[in-house]
C-alpha cells in the first residue's frame, strides 16, 4: 500500500506536524476593558456628568452667582486681543486687578470659535474630569485595579467637585488637574515632573503660588536629596505670590493695593471671626467622607494647608462653607494623600488598621454614592434636567429683544444670556446710565415698582417696560 493510501486508510490527512494551538486574538471589546484605560473611561464619564449639570443650570437660567458673566467678559476680551475688561465689576475694570488669572487666555481661541458661555462651562467640565485620570491611575498603581477604580469613582463623585461643577464657572478649574498631576508625579518620586506641573499654578490665581511652594516643600519631606527644580519651586512660589499681591494686582487695578486683604481677619483685623465649630465642620467634610481621616497619615496633606489657612483667616462665611467651588482644589490633595497612606496602613502590624484600610476604598465609594443622593449629581436621574421650561424659553426670547452691543444693567439671572453680545453692568455700577435694564422680578413685586427702582438708581433717566417673561423684566431707557 502506498503512503497516500495508508494515510487515507488511517483516517488522517497528510500535512505538517501539528503545533500548539494559537491563542485567539483578543476581541476589540476586551481591549477596551484593559486596566490601563480605566482612568480615561472614568474621566469620560465624569466629563459628561459635569457637563450635563452645568448645562442644566445655564439652560434653565438658574445661575447662583455672577461669576459666569465675569469670566465670559474676561475671556471675550482676550479672544478679541483686548485687555480682560470686566464691566460687571465696574466700568472698565481690568480683571487682573481683582484676581490674577492670566491662564484664562488659554480659552480665548475656543471662545473665538464658539462665542458662548457654554464654551467656558464645557472647558470647566473637561478640566475637572481630566483630574480624575491621575487620581485613578495613581490609585490603581499603588493599590490594584479594583481599589484604584473605586477611589477614582469616589473622587469624581466627591462633594467638592460636584459643588464646583454645579457652580457656573471659575478659574480654579485649571488648578484642579495641575495639582492632581503634580501629586501623582510626587507619589512616583518624580519631583522634577511634579515641579513642572506645579509652576503654572501661579498663573491660575494669586494665592496658588503658596500651594506650588508647598508641593516643592513636600519634596524636602519625602526625600533627602531633592533635585534643583523642587527646591527652586519653593522660592519661586512664595516670590510669585508676593510679587502678584504687592505689584501686579495693584498696578492693574490702579488702587495700589489688593482689595481682598480686607477679607482676612475679623473686619480686616488680625483675629479670625469664623467660629471654631464652623471650621471644624468643614475640615471634617473635607477629610471624613473622602478619606475616612486616613489622609492625615500622609505628608501630601501639607499641600492643602495654604488653601485651608487663608480660609481660616477669612471672616467671609462663604469661604468656610461647603457650597460653591472653594473645596474643589482640596479634593485631589486629600484623595492622593489617601492613596499615599493606604499601602502603609495595609502593611501595618495592627490588625484593626489593616482591616480598616482594606475596606476603606469601598467605604469611601459607598459614602460618595450615598452623599450624591443629596448633591447635584442626583439631578442626572431627574427627567426635568433634560427639559427647558416654557417660562425660560419665553424669558430668552424677551432678552433677545435687547440689541447686540447695547449697554445693559442686569442682575444674576439674565446676565449670562447677555455678556457675550452686549456691554453688561451690575445693578447701579459706576453711575453709568444704561440703555436697558434686565432683572429678575420677584413674584410679589409689581412691575411699576421695578421701574421706580431703576429710575432711582439713575436719577434723571426714564425707563419703559419692554416685556415680562419667566419672572424676567426688561426695561428700555426712554429718549
Amino acid at each position: 500500500m502506498d503512503t497516500a493510501a495508508a494515510t487515507a486508510a488511517d483516517g488522517r490527512t497528510a500535512g505538517p506536524a501539528a503545533g500548539p494551538a494559537a491563542a485567539p486574538p483578543p476581541s476589540r471589546l476586551a481591549a477596551l476593558r484593559a486596566p490601563r484605560l480605566d482612568p480615561y473611561w472614568t474621566a469620560g464619564f465624569f466629563f459628561l456628568a459635569y457637563a450635563v449639570l452645568s448645562f442644566w443650570r445655564y439652560r434653565t437660567m438658574s445661575a447662583i452667582s455672577w461669576d459666569l458673566g465675569i469670566f465670559e467678559q474676561a475671556v471675550r476680551g482676550y479672544a478679541h486681543l483686548r485687555a480682560p475688561i470686566v464691566d460687571l465689576k465696574g466700568p472698565g475694570t481690568n480683571i487682573l486687578g481683582d484676581h490674577f488669572s492670566p491662564v484664562l487666555v488659554l480659552l480665548a481661541p475656543f471662545y473665538r470659535l464658539f462665542p458662548s458661555p457654554l464654551t467656558l462651562l464645557t472647558a470647566q467640565s473637561a478640566l475637572f474630569a481630566l483630574s480624575a485620570i491621575p487620581v485613578t491611575r495613581a490609585a490603581a498603581r499603588h493599590l490594584g485595579r479594583r481599589r484604584g477604580l473605586a477611589l477614582g469613582l469616589a473622587y469624581g463623585l466627591s462633594w467638592g467637585l460636584q459643588r464646583a461643577a454645579d457652580f457656573d464657572f471659575h478659574e480654579i478649574a485649571f488648578a484642579v488637574p495641575l495639582i492632581a498631576f503634580a501629586l501623582e508625579a510626587a507619589l512616583r518620586g518624580r519631583w522634577n515632573a511634579a515641579a513642572c506641573w506645579a509652576v503654572p499654578l501661579v498663573l491660575v490665581k494669586e494665592d496658588l503660588g503658596v500651594t506650588a511652594a508647598a508641593i516643592g516643600a513636600l519634596s524636602l519631606i519625602r526625600t533627602r536629596r531633592p533635585g534643583p527644580l523642587p527646591l527652586a519651586l519653593v522660592a519661586f512660589g512664595i516670590t510669585a505670590t508676593a510679587v502678584t499681591l504687592g505689584v501686579l494686582i495693584p498696578a492693574a487695578n490702579g488702587s495700589g493695593s489688593y482689595d481682598y486683604w480686607s477679607k482676612l481677619g475679623a473686619h480686616g483685623g488680625a483675629a479670625p471671626a469664623i467660629p471654631l465649630t464652623v471650621a471644624l465642620r468643614t475640615l471634617l467634610w473635607v477629610l471624613l467622607p473622602t478619606t475616612g481621616l486616613l489622609a492625615l497619615r500622609s505628608p501630601l496633606l501639607l499641600v492643602a494647608a495654604p488653601t485651608l489657612g487663608w480660609r481660616f483667616l477669612s471672616h467671609d462665611p462663604h469661604y468656610w462653607g461647603t457650597d460653591w467651588h472653594y473645596n474643589a482644589v482640596l479634593m485631589p490633595v486629600v484623595f492622593l494623600a489617601l492613596v499615599d497612606a493606604l499601602p502603609r496602613a495595609l502593611a501595618s502590624p495592627r490588625p484593626w488598621l489593616r482591616s480598616y484600610a482594606h475596606h476603606l476604598p469601598a467605604a469611601v465609594l459607598a459614602a460618595a454614592l450615598a452623599l450624591s443622593t443629596s448633591l447635584p449629581m442626583a439631578r442626572l436621574a431627574e427627567s426635568a434636567t433634560y427639559r427647558t421650561p416654557a417660562s425660560v424659553r419665553a424669558a430668552s426670547r424677551l432678552l433677545d429683544r435687547i440689541p447686540d452691543g447695547a449697554t445693559v444693567e442686569a442682575d444674576v439671572r439674565p446676565l449670562g444670556r447677555l455678556t457675550g453680545r452686549a456691554r453688561v453692568f451690575w445693578l447701579g455700577a459706576g453711575g453709568l446710565t444704561p440703555e436697558y435694564v434686565a432683572v429678575q422680578r420677584p413674584v410679589d413685586r409689581p412691575l411699576a415698582q421695578v421701574v421706580v427702582d431703576a429710575e432711582a438708581r439713575h436719577p434723571g433717566a426714564r425707563y419703559v417696560p419692554v416685556g415680562v417673561a419667566g419672572e424676567v423684566v426688561v426695561l428700555r431707557r426712554s429718549p
